[in-house]
């Protein structure tokens, strides 16, 4: 074989790559977990505002768990890492306060497909209604970019609403990207939707009264399930939670910038998981991830929830926009002082349990107004 120099080449690889970087795109990753990360974008110095110090408490024990910034990784290495459920959990171990999951919600494992990842955990209260009454369901979708986490990690708020409102949990699991890539993740939360339907009466729910939740990624998937429901004919949920969605593939939008630097979750985050579930840049406009480009006419009552300190904060804000032009009835409120992951850390972050109070308030109405015939 001849010998050839590398040089020239390896000189062509990296001016390319620091051009696709100052143009912010890049060729997506293969399927690979071991994929490694792209390019990093450009550093900025802009600081985010200061959280509050009960979210800073969590940012700080997080912090002295020791992980590695999520977008100079690997999906495999980024999946080892602590999470900030661990610092939340941290921070409540540093309180004096017990850590582990609240006993009066059960839950069981049940797969809606053949895949490993397609499974739902269902979480129901130990107390259900006297008299055998169906329950409310709510079909939940974690985070993590649909790269990283789980049910496991997303285990807070999908207890605490199914305790809070006498309602049975179906959170859903779903494949990952870089194996899976867009729109795997979508198909399983529409198949995982339909599935509940078909089957929530054999757990004790009520398919007639039932609501989507979601947070991050999975704020994205409830709101594009609601849309796959109308689309499709399906009973459709009697509410939406979206909290702090990705909802807007804009890299200039204001959160992109003041919280460019945040954490948990920083934008340099945002195009390392754009870059391992996308097929390519074209996939970021596809209406089910750019939901603000989306039908979003006729859709059920919608409540979003965002973070200040969070590069998501923009794509809440301009959904509830977009939601509003089309006719839909939606409240959207911006938390002051936390960050992005917030919402499940109600035991040790004021704001998180006002939010979870509006999230579980608007459910509960939306659950008691009368079924409404077909």
């Amino acid at each position: 074989m001849l010998a050839i120099s590398k040089k020239p080449l390896f000189r062509g690889i990296a001016v390319a790559a620091l051009l696709a970087v100052s143009a912010g795109v890049f060729a997506q990753s293969p399927r690979s977990v071991s994929a490694p990360p792209p390019p990093l974008p450009p550093a900025t110095s802009t600081q985010p505002p200061k959280a509050a110090p009960d979210m800073q408490m969590v940012l700080d024990a997080l912090a002295g768990l020791g992980g590695k910034p999520i977008e100079t990784l690997t999906p495999a290495e980024a999946r080892m890492q602590p999470s900030a459920a661990d610092g939340a959990k941290a921070a409540m171990a540093k309180k004096g306060m017990s850590t582990t999951p609240d006993a009066s919600v059960t839950t069981q494992d049940v797969p809606y497909g053949s895949d490993p990842k397609q499974f739902a955990r269902i979480y129901k209260p130990a107390n259900a209604p006297a008299g055998g009454k169906p329950m409310p369901v709510v079909v939940y979708y974690h985070g993590g970019g649909w790269v990283i986490a789980d049910v496991a990690t997303y285990d807070a708020a999908p207890r605490a609403m199914s305790k809070a409102l006498s309602a049975i949990v179906v959170s859903v699991e779903y494949r990952h990207a870089p194996e899976f890539k867009f729109p795997a993740q979508h198909d399983d939360a529409a198949a995982a939707y339909r599935w509940t339907l078909a089957n929530a009466a054999s757990w004790g729910g009520d398919p007639m009264k039932i609501a989507v939740v979601g947070e991050s990624a999975g704020g994205n998937l409830a709101v594009a399930t609601a849309i796959y429901a109308r689309d499709n004919g399906l009973t459709a949920p009697r509410h939406i939670v979206s909290v702090y969605p990705i909802a807007n593939s804009s890299m200039t939008l204001p959160s992109r910038m003041d919280s460019a630097n945040a954490k948990p979750l920083n934008a340099a985050m945002l195009k390392w998981f754009g870059y391992y579930y996308q097929n390519s840049a074209a996939d970021a406009q596809d209406p089910r991830l750019n939901l603000i480009s989306a039908n979003l006419r006729g859709l059920p009552p919608t409540t979003i929830i965002n973070a200040q300190i969070d590069p998501l904060r923009s794509d809440g804000e301009t959904l509830a926009a977009a939601m509003r032009k089309a006719g839909d009835k939606v409240e959207q409120k911006t938390f002051p002082g936390v960050t992005h992951e917030f919402f499940g850390m109600a035991k040790v972050v004021r704001g998180a349990q006002e939010a979870n109070d509006l999230a579980v308030a608007r459910l509960k109405a939306a659950f008691a107004a009368p079924t409404a015939r077909r």
